[in-house]
């Protein structure tokens, strides 16, 4: 889901890194408030979990790639806010030192992993947390399904010829949702049998 340099055209670019600069900006405000040793540990553990699931991917058609994301995951063990934060290091540093994922595109990276995968997930985990395995796995499937939905979506925009990028990520992301859910199901019942302090939701 990594969209590399100079495949978003300038205004989707522009317009997607005031959204990530306005989330960002709430998000640091937020967090600052409660911010602690703790959950600067839970945090970058997270976020390194995520960053070596997501150094494993394959390229798909229409200048992108899939891959397990961890939005989901990041919402429901940090909480939303915090969740934004481990996925939006998580991005710097793959960009910044793994080239993976452009710099002009890291507005629209930001916002398709680390907002909506994250903020999605957590909401509907929320509304479904009496079963966990059910929550998890909804939340996982429903949080990729959008992300990819919605880089697709970018990538139409920038390209308004071929409607071709939004149905390949569409397609391609619910199917990976399917085991990005599993995966996030099997995590978030673990923690919650042998450690449910941990789940913020």
């Amino acid at each position: 889901m990594h969209i590399p340099d100079g495949v978003l055209s300038i205004n989707v670019v522009v317009s997607t890194y005031a959204v990530l600069v306005g989330v960002a900006y709430a998000a640091f405000s937020k967090i600052s408030r409660v911010w602690s040793s703790s959950l600067t540990g839970k945090t970058s553990s997270i976020a390194a979990v995520v960053f070596a699931a997501q150094m494993i991917n394959w390229p798909i058609p229409g200048g992108t790639s899939l891959h397990f994301v961890g939005g989901a995951l990041s919402g429901i063990m940090l909480g939303p806010w915090a969740g934004f934060t481990a996925m939006l290091t998580v991005l710097l540093v793959q960009a910044l030192v793994f080239h993976d994922g452009g710099l002009t595109a890291l507005g629209a990276n930001a916002i398709n992993m680390a907002v909506v995968a994250v903020f999605s997930g957590y909401v509907l985990y929320k509304v479904l947390k009496r079963s966990a395995w059910i929550a998890g796995f909804t939340s996982g499937w429903l949080s990729v399904f959008l992300a990819g939905t919605l880089c697709g979506i970018e990538l139409w925009l920038s390209n308004p010829l071929s409607i071709a990028p939004l149905i390949v990520m569409a397609l391609w992301h619910a199917a990976l949702g399917v085991v990005e859910g599993a995966i996030t199901a099997s995590a978030i019942v673990y923690v919650k049998r042998k450690a449910p302090q941990l789940i913020e939701v």
